[in-house]
C-alpha cells in the first residue's frame, strides 16, 4: 500500500491552531486564534469541515468549507485546498476580507500537511495576510 492510499479514505480530522503569524503585522492582529476544527476525509481526496476561531480582530468566526487533499505516493506530505463560506467579520472590520457584503464572503483556502499515523500538521495560507500551522488527531 501506497503512503497515498493509506492517507485517503472515510477518517475525520479534529484540529486547533498552535501558530499564527500576520505578514504585515498590526498592534490589532491577534495571534492566538484559538481554532476548533473538524474535518470529514473521504475517499478520493474529498474533503469536508467547519472550523470556528478568533479572527484577526478578535471576533468569533466560522468557516465551512469543501475541498480537496492531493497526497504525495511516497511520502506522507500532502496538498489541500478548500472552499466555502467565511462569517464573522463584523463592524469595522467587515471589509477586512473581499465580498464581505452582507456578513458572509467566499474563501479560498490552501495548505500544506504532513500526517505521521494518527497525528497531523498543516501549515495554512490565509490570503496575503497571514499564516497559520494548524495539529490534529485522525480517528
Amino acid at each position: 500500500m501506497t503512503t497515498a492510499e493509506a492517507n485517503q479514505g472515510d477518517q475525520w480530522y479534529l484540529q486547533t491552531s498552535v501558530y499564527t503569524t500576520h505578514f504585515h503585522p498590526d498592534p490589532e492582529h491577534n495571534n492566538q486564534q484559538n481554532l476548533i476544527g473538524l474535518e470529514y476525509q473521504g475517499q478520493g481526496g474529498k474533503v469536508a469541515g467547519a472550523a470556528t476561531f478568533r479572527n484577526s480582530f478578535s471576533q468569533r468566526t466560522q468557516y465551512a468549507y469543501v475541498g480537496k487533499r492531493f497526497d504525495s505516493e511516497s511520502t506522507p506530505f500532502y496538498a489541500k485546498v478548500t472552499g466555502g463560506l467565511l462569517q464573522g467579520y463584523r463592524g469595522e472590520y467587515r471589509d477586512k476580507i473581499p465580498f464581505n457584503r452582507y456578513g458572509v464572503a467566499p474563501a479560498i483556502i490552501p495548505s500544506l500537511g504532513v500526517k505521521a499515523g494518527p497525528v497531523g500538521a498543516e501549515m495554512v495560507l490565509l490570503g496575503a495576510s497571514a499564516m497559520m500551522v494548524n495539529v490534529g488527531l485522525y480517528f
